[in-house]
């Protein structure tokens, strides 16, 4: 993880679309998460995290007893990780798939950072622009497949692990609701890359904020594992119904459904802004951010407890 959090900010502020909450959002995720794991699936999780290179990093200094969970929040963390962490050694294929490797699974020995992975840029257009369909392979296409082969009794471990630390991470992503847009409109024909082109003033002299940078940290912004622990206690609980839905399409359509309907009203308008969020906005992207925050919790814990009984 980066030293401070003005590096952090900075490294998201430089990026597009495939970022996705920040380290927190996804801490907070996996904590709720982990909760709900039946033993089985947590053993198994446990055997598997232990093969992905950075399982020792993410324990050093950890408690015997927060090991495991601890392990598990961390490595929701680490498909974004790679594409900050130079010492990890992958390599920037891009914001779009490009090739043949863009789909390949191969586990660990893919070194490809996969940015276009974190979302699927459903498009939509308030003044009739015209639009352009989501690039395949994408966040959905991505869980749907490593769902399959954490269920393949015949896959690899190695590749196995791999696929369940990604999926750690986009069942997340997926409950982030700009990354499951892209707005067209005439001052912006090609998209605003999940709200990554749309400007924001965060003081009177400084309108250099996005907001899609706004929507990953809404939550909060801090790295400590034993703070998202707590925040994750204080989230209000999911509603049970919504929770049970297993189909990733429907969580991808709610995501998108709320940027139309929160992310994008006003003081936000068409096009680039720049534009000052006021209370009324601030106080629904938090409670709607919890909502989503709680629903990808435990929706994770469903998913796994089903793919690994």
């Amino acid at each position: 993880m980066k030293s401070t959090l003005v590096t952090i900010c900075l490294l998201i502020s430089l990026t597009t679309t495939a970022s996705a909450w920040n380290h927190f959002g996804h801490l907070t995720i996996a904590a709720i998460a982990y909760d709900h794991l039946t033993p089985k699936a947590r053993a198994r999780i446990d055997a598997l995290l232990r093969l992905n290179p950075s399982y020792a990093q993410w324990v050093k200094g950890v408690a015997a007893q927060d090991k495991r969970k601890v392990a598990f929040m961390r490595a929701a963390t680490w498909p974004d990780l790679i594409k900050t962490d130079k010492t990890l050694h992958y390599i920037n294929d891009g914001e779009r798939p490009n090739g043949p490797d863009a789909a390949r699974n191969i586990g660990y020995a893919d070194t490809l950072m996969h940015r276009y992975w974190h979302y699927i840029d459903i498009p939509f257009s308030p003044d009739g622009t015209n639009l352009s369909d989501p690039d395949v392979p994408n966040a959905q296409t991505q869980i749907v497949a490593f769902r399959t082969v954490l269920k393949d009794p015949h896959a690899s471990m190695n590749v196995k692990s791999y696929d369940l630390v990604w999926l750690l991470h986009l069942v997340g992503d997926v409950h982030q609701p700009l990354h499951a847009t892209t707005r067209f409109d005439q001052q912006q024909p090609k998209g605003d890359r999940g709200g990554n082109e749309v400007k924001l003033c965060t003081a009177p002299t400084s309108c250099n904020g996005k907001l899609h940078l706004f929507w990953d940290g809404v939550l909060g912004t801090s790295d400590n594992y034993k703070t998202a622990m707590k925040k994750a206690k204080g989230v209000p609980p999911a509603d049970s119904q919504l929770a049970a839905i297993p189909d990733e399409a429907i969580w991808i359509d709610e995501s998108f459904q709320a940027a139309k309907q929160t992310v994008y009203a006003a003081p936000v308008g068409v096009g680039e802004g720049p534009y000052t969020l006021d209370t009324a906005y601030k106080t629904a992207a938090r409670e709607l951010v919890e909502q989503r925050i709680a629903l990808a919790g435990i929706r994770l814990a469903h998913l796994l407890n089903e793919v690994l009984k």
